[in-house]
């Protein structure tokens, strides 16, 4: 089965592929060393990898190419590439796992075959020297992208676990079987029990502890469990990627320890779709879908707790059997947001788009025929339409603010728009959206005949919602706030949510009827807006004969804002800042390349992650300054500095400071003796333990001091180790004056800094 998208998305997903396929070819910096991989090739002893050439069938060590990805990334995790080099598939289909060529190293085994998987990637050198993983093509469109596909229930196709630096493109990642793992229904789940479990795998790719990797033009599907299983990552970028019919979940980011991610997390041009079902590998059908009340998931995308600042951009979430977008497990933190811009959410069975905190959601269709799946499928009532089926549900945190503008939403479920939490501060601002209700249809399974879809409701949350040019149609109560366009009929296309267009037709009440906001000049097709005499409610500007109103661009000065740990440090400790800047130029100018520098202490090092940061009017962006003082730097309070400028002049001038505390460097001892008590002939064997700054001493001086009963002084001396110990053994006289307690004291130094330490042993 497959759903395709109205005329009016499937336009604007097709000029913007259009807009980005020219970017393509645009990668990472030239890599050390370029292998080849062709199923023509040869094995690791035949070819060196080296050549984009067939095996000759004779001779070793030959320059072409080999003919499995294993030769390349063997699952005995001794990598035939390193850091830097870029391997680049041939077209044709590639076997991972048991049997496979190559796989006969290290992890496979016939007893523990999910072990079989790849290598992880090395890390790249750099951001700009990535590790390329690439298919045939991915210069020119990807038309010959190679086929990796997973067997014998391996875990994994593509492992990614604590790689960074990489590039991954050009790619499907697949299996060759019909089954779910897990499923109720015995026909439908994967033989996991016993061999032989057939050509299955559990996991597309799978990455963590991962940073600075652009993952573009790759075909997740079919696999038994979840597409991409992805936490712990750190400025990542995923364009042009598809994730379907995967039989778990689509992207589930929920990985245990370590799950949150950092950085900038952008997804472009991306779909999700089907997850929770299956995909007949052969033809492609869908089927065997089911939910959370039969014992499975459904995320279309779903994280643990995260920060991160979240950029989705030109996306399309449907039918997946649980939520199409759940960022609901945001952090909340400052630094943490969610911006979604032009996106079709549509199908899910839950609710279609789920955010917390800090977030923006702008220029988007949201269909919430949440009971899409009723009577279909393995699909149970109770799978319809969880979470009541909210459309956009959103999680409000104390001090933040979220925008909902420029939106066009229709739906079953129990609300248009969900808002709960927050404090008295939090704000909603809910501008120029089209709501438009339907039968509630969970509320009419429950015996309330007739009940619609309401459009906006506020659940414990005290801070205060602002409306501004909205439409609400066919909502319960006719809720209609201050300033709306109410109970008049859109006039949109087509109004079934089956072929949902959110395109206004002529005389729709929602054309020039909204609120001009400055940060917007586009709408969800990326046609002008205004086009005529004003804005647009909803997320499609009707496009009119007159030219759109000539905007001008007016230059402001940056924000940018600076901060550390807040922790003082003895000297020479490196301490990383946060370097925040946002372009506050209006929408009609271009985007600016600003200069980073930074000002630290004379004979201090600091070490910016960048020296430019290129910014859209709006947008924001972020570096680190790493400053790391001297060791001999006094004790106090010092400043640190950046600032930002750009060829526009003053006008794009800004900076920012914090401080660098310098504590004293703690310098303690203890010393023990390995018994309390001994007799006469024994030898007593002290050791004394140095720490400076909390870590293992290494090199101090010791001095131990032993006064006998009779007031005699051994003195000995030694020096610490990496560990910081150092041990001495003093032997005892078989005499009566041996008989007593003995004193240690010890003195320890080591550049400037001193310290003591006590004990006592007795002698019988």
């Amino acid at each position: 089965m497959s759903v395709s998208p109205p005329t009016f998305l499937r336009f604007a997903f097709r000029s913007l592929f259009c807009l980005l396929l020219s970017f393509a070819a645009i990668g990472s910096a030239t890599a050390a060393t370029t292998y080849y991989v062709r199923t023509d090739g040869g094995d690791a002893s035949q070819c060196t990898g080296k050549g984009d050439a067939a095996y000759s069938g004779t001779g070793t060590a030959q320059a072409c190419a080999w003919k499995n990805p294993n030769y390349a990334l063997p699952p005995n995790d001794v990598a035939r590439i390193a850091g830097g080099d870029t391997l680049i598939i041939g077209a044709g289909s590639y076997q991972i796992g048991l049997g496979a060529p190559g796989a006969d190293v290290g992890r496979c085994g016939a007893s523990w075959p999910y072990d079989c998987y790849l290598a992880k990637v090395p890390s790249g050198l750099s951001a700009s020297a990535k590790t390329r993983i690439l298919g045939r093509g991915y210069d020119t469109g990807c038309s010959a992208a190679p086929k990796l596909w997973g067997t014998d229930r391996v875990t994994m196709v593509i492992n990614l676990q604590g790689s960074s630096n990489i590039e991954l493109g050009c790619v499907e990642v697949t299996d060759q079987s019909d089954c779910i793992e897990f499923h109720t229904d015995t026909t439908i789940r994967c033989q996991r029990d016993a061999a032989p479990y057939g050509q299955w795998a559990s996991v597309g790719i799978s990455a963590k502890a991962s940073s600075n990797v652009w993952m573009h033009d790759v075909n997740i599907h079919g696999l038994a469990n979840r597409g991409l299983v992805a936490g712990g990552l750190t400025n990542w970028t995923v364009e042009r990627v598809k994730i379907k019919a995967n039989g778990w979940a689509g992207w589930d980011g929920d990985i245990g320890t370590g799950s949150s991610n950092s950085g900038a997390i952008v997804l472009r041009n991306v779909e999700i779709a089907w997850n929770g079902c299956g995909e007949k590998w052969q033809t492609g059908a869908i089927h065997g879908c089911w939910g959370q009340q039969t014992g499975g998931y459904g995320d279309g995308l779903g994280t643990a707790t995260t920060g991160g600042q979240w950029l989705i951009e030109d996306s399309y979430f449907h039918h997946n059997t649980s939520d199409g977008l759940d960022l609901l497990y945001m952090d909340g933190a400052s630094t943490s947001s969610v911006t979604i811009r032009r996106v079709y959410a549509v199908g899910n069975a839950g609710n279609q788009l789920k955010t917390k905190g800090q977030t923006l959601i702008e220029n988007s269709v949201v269909v919430a025929n949440c009971a899409y799946f009723n009577n279909q499928f393995n699909m149970t009532d109770m799978d319809q339409c969880r979470a009541l089926g909210n459309a956009i549900s959103i999680g409000l945190i104390a001090g933040q603010s979220t925008t909902i503008r420029n939106n066009t939403v229709i739906g079953e479920g129990d609300c248009l728009i969900l808002s709960e939490s927050g404090d008295a501060a939090s704000q909603l601002i809910i501008q120029n959206n089209a709501l438009v209700g339907q039968i509630d249809w969970r509320g009419n399974k429950q015996g309330n005949p007739g009940e619609l879809s309401c459009g906006h409701y506020s659940y414990n949350s005290p801070g205060p919602t602002t409306y501004a040019g909205n439409l609400f149609y066919n909502v319960k109560q006719a809720q209609c706030p201050s300033g709306s366009v109410c109970g008049q009929d859109p006039k949109f296309k087509n109004m079934t949510m089956a072929a949902f267009d959110a395109e206004p037709l002529a005389g729709s009440p929602v054309i020039d009827k909204g609120i001009a906001i400055a940060a917007i000049n586009t709408d969800f097709l990326l046609q002008p807006r205004p086009s005529g005499a004003g804005f647009d409610i909803g997320a499609v500007e009707s496009q009119g004969a007159s030219p759109p109103p000539t905007q001008t661009c007016t230059r402001s000065a940056p924000t940018l804002s600076m901060s550390g740990s807040g922790s003082s440090v003895p000297a020479g400790t490196a301490v990383s800042y946060s370097v925040t800047l946002t372009n506050n130029d209006s929408s009609a100018c271009a985007s600016t390349s600003f200069s980073v520098a930074r000002s630290v202490p004379t004979g201090w090092t600091g070490t910016l992650g960048t020296s430019s940061l290129t910014l859209a009017p709006g947008a924001s962006s972020s570096t680190t300054l790493l400053v790391t003082s001297p060791t001999t730097a006094a004790v106090g309070s010092f400043g640190i500095g950046t600032g930002v400028s750009s060829s526009v002049g003053a006008a794009h001038t800004a900076s920012a400071s914090s401080t660098y505390v310098v504590v004293a460097a703690s310098f303690t001892s203890t010393v023990i003796t390995n018994k309390s008590r001994y007799i006469g002939g024994e030898t007593v064997t002290l050791t004394a333990s140095v720490l400076k700054n909390a870590a293992a001493a290494n090199g101090a001086a010791i001095v131990f001091r032993i006064t006998a009963p009779n007031g005699a002084v051994t003195t000995l001396s030694a020096t610490s180790n990496s560990a910081g110990n150092a041990s001495v053994t003093m032997p005892i006289v078989k005499s009566k004056a041996s008989i007593g307690g003995y004193n240690v004291n010890v003195t320890a130094t080591l550049t400037g800094l001193t310290t003591n330490a006590a004990s006592k042993f007795r002698v019988r």
